[in-house]
């Protein structure tokens, strides 16, 4: 799944291909992934709106319409692709989103993607950015805070990291990196975590995702941000997709465990 830096990154290449058009009409192919309002009022009211920016909260894509906000989340598999208006539809693009020059349309080959349009005036009292937490780069994201979020939690650290109510934006290949680098342990208790260890959970959440966005994301296989533009970051990842391998920092074989049904990767050594 798409994390906050191949988020970023795919606002960027749509930045670039889309900003300031008009949306025509659109097409829908697949209603479950207009998520609201009903398909046949997503597709009025984006009629004849313009798009005027692309923003980002979280994993979440954010289009500033001339009314409205389209949300849009790419969950597994979506992407993005601008088109020529003449070529095919192929398997798999399930909203159409037609310019008077070309098409912008969204491709999902496991249709798990959702698309809110919300009232210019709305977006942050309205699901799913109200459910939301703070970005990595929030001037509220302190200690202090993580402190309160986490003063009743048992479970693991690795899950709390992925629970976007408190930060936003953290997967699970950047929560494993982001763990090594704290040298904490992924089945940590949040609860017992001290401030020093907060901060540094802070510090290189924004060290490890300020890396990622320079180099375009981390390449997996549901993510591209544009035709054939795939992230680097992977060359730099230290343990997440490395089992086997020696540790580069105490050279101890790091171990792959899954937390709560997602694979995790750490060094037992420096995560004791």
């Amino acid at each position: 799944m798409p994390e906050l830096p191949e988020v970023e990154t795919v606002k960027n290449a749509l930045k670039r291909l889309v900003l300031n058009k008009k949306i025509l009409s659109v097409d829908v192919y697949h209603n479950n992934i207009i998520a609201y309002p009903s398909v046949e009022e997503f597709k009025e009211k984006l009629q004849n709106q313009t798009i005027n920016d692309i923003t980002r909260r979280g994993k979440w894509l954010i289009f500033a319409l001339d009314d409205y906000f389209l949300v849009s989340h790419l969950r597994m598999e979506g992407k993005y692709f601008l088109k020529e208006k003449n070529e095919e539809l192929i398997k798999h693009e399930h909203v159409v989103f037609k310019f008077n020059d070309n098409e912008l349309r969204y491709h999902d080959t496991r249709k798990f993607g959702k698309m809110y349009l919300i009232d210019k005036d709305k977006l942050e009292t309205s699901k799913p950015i109200n459910e939301l937490g703070l970005e990595p780069w929030d001037s509220n994201l302190t200690s202090s805070y993580l402190q309160e979020k986490y003063s009743n939690k048992n479970i693991p650290i690795k899950t709390i990291l992925l629970d976007q109510s408190i930060i936003t934006g953290i997967g699970n290949i950047y929560a494993d990196e982001i763990l090594f680098k704290s040298k904490l342990n992924p089945l940590a208790k949040p609860k017992d975590l001290k401030d020093n260890e907060l901060n540094d959970i802070i510090k290189y959440t924004r060290e490890t995702l300020e890396e990622a966005i320079k180099m375009g994301g981390t390449t997996i296989k549901s993510y591209q941000s544009e035709n054939g533009v795939h992230g680097l970051f992977q060359t730099k990842l230290l343990v997440h997709s490395h089992a086997g391998e020696e540790c580069l920092i105490c050279g101890t074989e790091i171990i792959k465990i899954v937390v709560n049904g997602r694979g995790t990767y750490y060094c037992k050594k420096c995560q004791k």
